[in-house]
C-alpha cells in the first residue's frame, strides 16, 4: 500500500501548504479572490473605452473571466508547483517525504483554489446578464484537467532546471512574462488571420482557453482548438518532465 502513504503525505502537505499560504486569517483568502477579481475589472474597463461588444456574447465581465481564469489554471498552477520543492527542502529530510510529493500537493491546491475563485467570480458576473449563463461541464472540467495536465508537466522539468540552473529561471520568467498576450484571453484565436493563427496555436495554453470558453458559451464552435495537439503536448512535456525529475532525484533531495 505504497501509494496510500504518499495520498496521506500529500494531503498533510496540502494542510501545512494552505496554512503557510493563506495564514489563519481571512486576510489570504480574500486577496487570492481580489487580485482576479480586480485583472477582470481593469479589462473591462480598458476594453469598454475600445469596442463596444467583446468578442463573443454581449458581456464583457463575462468574457474576460472566461479567459483570464482559463489562463490561470495553467499560469498560476505552473508557477506555483514549480517552487514547491525549493519552499519544502527542510521537508526532504524525512525519507517518507518524496519530492514529486511536493509538487502534487501544490497542484492540488493551485487548481483548487482557482476553481474556487472562478466560481464566485463568474458566479457574480452571472446575476447581472440578462440571461441565464448555459454550462457545458465536460468542456469546463476538461480544460481544468488539461490545464492541470500540462502544468505539472512544465513544473517537473523547470524544478529540475531551476534548482540546477538558477540562471534558466530567470531567462524562463522573461520568455513567459507575454505569455497572457498570447494565450486568446484579450481575443478570440479564431479571428487571427493566417499564418499568425496558425503560430498562435503552436502555444498549448491558446487550446485551453478556448475548450475552458466553451463551457460558458454554447454557440461558440472554437474551431481552432486542437485536442490532439493539446494533449500531445502535454504528453511529451510530461514524459520528459518525468525523465528528468526522476533522473535527478537523488540529487532534488541532497541539492
Amino acid at each position: 500500500m505504497h501509494w496510500i502513504t504518499h495520498i496521506r503525505i500529500v494531503a498533510a502537505l496540502l494542510i501545512r501548504e494552505m496554512s503557510t499560504r493563506f495564514g489563519s486569517r481571512p486576510g489570504g483568502y480574500i486577496w487570492a479572490l481580489v487580485d482576479p477579481a480586480a485583472h477582470i475589472a481593469l479589462l473591462t474597463m480598458l476594453f469598454q473605452v475600445i469596442a463596444r461588444v467583446p468578442s463573443l456574447g454581449s458581456s464583457f465581465p463575462l468574457f474576460f473571466a472566461t479567459g483570464y481564469i482559463g489562463f490561470q489554471f495553467y499560469q498560476a498552477s505552473a508557477t506555483y508547483v514549480s517552487s514547491a520543492l525549493s519552499a519544502n527542502r527542510a521537508l526532504l529530510n524525512y525519507p517518507s517525504v518524496a519530492p514529486v510529493d511536493t509538487l502534487i500537493a501544490r497542484l492540488v491546491l493551485q487548481i483548487a483554489t482557482t476553481a474556487f475563485v472562478g466560481v464566485l467570480v463568474i458566479g457574480a458576473i452571472s446575476h447581472g446578464l440578462k440571461t441565464p449563463l448555459t454550462l457545458n461541464w465536460a468542456a469546463i472540467l476538461e480544460a481544468i484537467f488539461a490545464a492541470a495536465f500540462l502544468a505539472l508537466g512544465g513544473a517537473l522539468a523547470n524544478t529540475v532546471l531551476f534548482l540546477k540552473w538558477p540562471f534558466y529561471e530567470s531567462i524562463y520568467g522573461i520568455i513567459t512574462r507575454p505569455l497572457m498576450l498570447l494565450s486568446g484571453v484579450f481575443f478570440l484565436p479564431d479571428s487571427i488571420p493566417h499564418p499568425y493563427q496558425d503560430i498562435l496555436l503552436l502555444n498549448p495554453v491558446v487550446h485551453i482557453v478556448i475548450l475552458f470558453r466553451k463551457g460558458f458559451y454554447p454557440e461558440y464552435r472554437g474551431e481552432a482548438l486542437s485536442l490532439d495537439y493539446l494533449y500531445g503536448f502535454s504528453g511529451i512535456l510530461l514524459l520528459l518532465g518525468t525523465a528528468l525529475f526522476t533522473a535527478s532525484s537523488r540529487v532534488l533531495r541532497n541539492e
